[in-house]
């Protein structure tokens, strides 16, 4: 059930430099040596970024405009000054990393994060061409399994979509009969433990399984440099190391080991369920730990795709904080940025924008209830706003999922909605699936998908107006969802989503509309969230499967 649409209603928790009081703090670790093993620490440069821009070639040849001559005029944001009284920070290191997010996170064609940019707003890359409105599976991968957590993959679990770079394919560690021009990678994290690497075209394995030894819950990174740099987070602890790692895709050895389990952190559970973003122009990696701690890294990468060669020599920065009424510390939603801000939500439901230049806060919100979900950033004129949805878990009970558009330079509230949701130990209710904020033909709006609302084991899709918060359509979901929803779009003619639900459902919708057009099953829950090339769906179940998709 919906309940109704409040304009700043919540209270506001902003905190900046200006604030002082020792109920809370935000403060820069020491150097964390004794955290990393770094088998690679020769030398040190900047990446070297290509020449396309994330979109198709032919796309990108009348722009006469450099890369250079945009990223001289992309000046960082400035927060408006906020004061808090009841949060602090402190600085233990002088030493800080500082970075600028480009405005074009990749050059690299594909999707190579989790949503596919800095904004979180990009799942799928290209456009697809739906002429049947029918869904068909054309591979299936099996995986191995944990003994206690199955196969395939779980929440988040969604697999990034490469077309490398010439000079970089015919140097990576790839099955000889799979270094062809034509080749467009899958790397997919599983929960048995190993990143499989596929042909997007018939499922096939491309190279050899890396073994990471505990199960993968979320999704995996490359460097948005297009260099052949991996990044895997560790879910749940089944080995002795406990943590995220960095592999060499060149050779598919690891480069460097960052344990979680840190004495700094005001939490001891060390998983990395978010998923990195790396800063190709600063060469930086942001990411979030469940142990409360915001990870900085200068990679400092040396690169030579002539020789095949990346090494890299990372200087690891963290920072904790503390707030009143914040009892549940962890970061398991992924970051999002724009320019200097970046944006992380928490087991709290705290959500913070943290400057980057400075290496300090600029604004914090109180919580609501635990925010996994991660958060969406759309700029309007310049202007960064963040949509975000909170979960029905800390409470205990029953109760009210939030769906929200925040300013991202003050933390005030645009407005806010709420739906009743069930809870329900540790498949709890409310929002886990990452919003869809709609662009070409569904710019108006913003697509969330809620859990445990009209019944628990149902749930709700609903469009809201950007703008006002206001419902354009609801699909009361006989199944909910955790599988975040993908938009399909298209040079000609209307968006599609696509939505997994729990009972193996894979729903294709109309976007501006929410009339469901076809529906797959495919056996077993949906918890990962998909990944999208062109007309091809790449996701997971939790039955030890990986499919590839077409739409019709």
């Amino acid at each position: 059930m919906r309940k109704a649409i409040f304009l700043s209603s919540l209270p506001t928790l902003l905190m900046t430099a200006a604030c002082s009081s020792d109920s809370g703090a935000f403060g820069n670790s020491p150097d964390n040596e004794e955290n990393t093993e770094n088998s690679q620490n020769e030398n040190a440069a900047n990446n070297e970024s290509d020449e396309n821009e994330g979109l198709p070639k032919e796309e990108n040849e009348n722009n006469s405009t450099t890369e250079e001559e945009a990223q001289e005029s992309w000046d960082p944001v400035t927060s408006y000054e906020q004061n808090l009284e009841n949060v602090n920070y402190e600085t233990e290191s002088s030493e800080t990393i500082s970075s600028i997010f480009p405005e074009n996170y990749t050059n690299t064609e594909g999707v190579l994060t989790f949503r596919g940019n800095n904004l979180r707003d990009s799942p799928s890359y290209g456009q697809a061409d739906v002429q049947d409105e029918e869904l068909e599976v054309i591979w299936e991968k099996p995986t191995g399994r944990s003994e206690e957590w199955g196969g395939g993959a779980g929440w988040t679990g969604q697999p990034v979509i490469v077309n490398w770079d010439d000079d970089i394919q015919e140097n990576l560690a790839l099955h000889e009969e799979k270094n062809s021009d034509d080749l467009v990678e899958v790397i997919q994290g599983s929960l048995d433990g190993s990143v499989y690497f596929l042909d997007l075209e018939d499922g096939s394995e491309t190279r050899n399984p890396i073994d990471i030894g505990n199960p993968i819950k979320g999704s995996v990174s490359l460097d948005a440099a297009g260099t052949p740099l991996l990044y895997v987070g560790d879910g749940v602890p089944e080995g002795e190391s406990f943590g995220f790692r960095l592999f060499d895709l060149y050779t598919n050895e690891k480069l460097h080991f960052q344990t979680g389990r840190d004495d700094y952190a005001f939490r001891e559970w060390a998983a990395f369920d978010s998923s990195a973003l790396f800063n190709r122009e600063d060469d930086v990696l942001l990411t979030g730990g469940e142990n409360g701690l915001l990870y900085n890294v200068q990679l400092n990468t040396d690169h030579d795709a002539e020789a095949g060669e990346v090494s890299i020599d990372p200087d690891v920065k963290t920072s904790r904080y503390e707030a009143d009424d914040h009892e549940y510390q962890g970061i398991e939603s992924s970051l999002a940025a724009y320019k200097n801000l970046v944006y992380f939500a928490d087991n709290s439901g705290t959500i913070t924008a943290y400057d980057t230049k400075t290496n300090e806060p600029a604004w914090m919100l109180p919580p609501l209830d635990d925010t996994d979900s991660t958060i969406v950033l759309e700029i309007e004129d310049g202007h960064p706003y963040l949509y975000t949805g909170s979960e029905v878990d800390n409470i205990g009970e029953n109760g009210t999922s939030y769906l929200r558009k925040i300013d991202g330079l003050t933390g005030e509230e645009v407005w806010s909605t709420g739906y009743d949701a069930y809870y329900y130990p540790d498949v709890v209710g409310g929002v886990l699936a990452t919003p869809v904020v709609g662009k070409e033909d569904i710019d108006d709006l913003v697509i969330f998908t809620v859990a445990r609302t009209t019944d628990v084991y149902e749930g709700t899709m609903t469009a809201l107006d950007k703008e006002t918060g206001e419902e354009v359509w609801t699909w009361e979901m006989e199944d909910y969802a955790w599988s975040s929803p993908a938009p399909l779009y298209q040079e000609e003619g209307p968006t599609y989503l696509i939505q997994g639900d729990w009972q193996g459902n894979l729903h294709l919708i109309e976007a501006a509309t929410g009339e469901r057009k076809d529906t797959l099953d495919l056996g077993a829950n949906i918890e990962a969230s998909p990944a999208v090339y062109n007309d091809k769906i790449v996701l997971s179940t939790r039955a030890d499967t990986i499919f590839g998709i077409e739409v019709k």
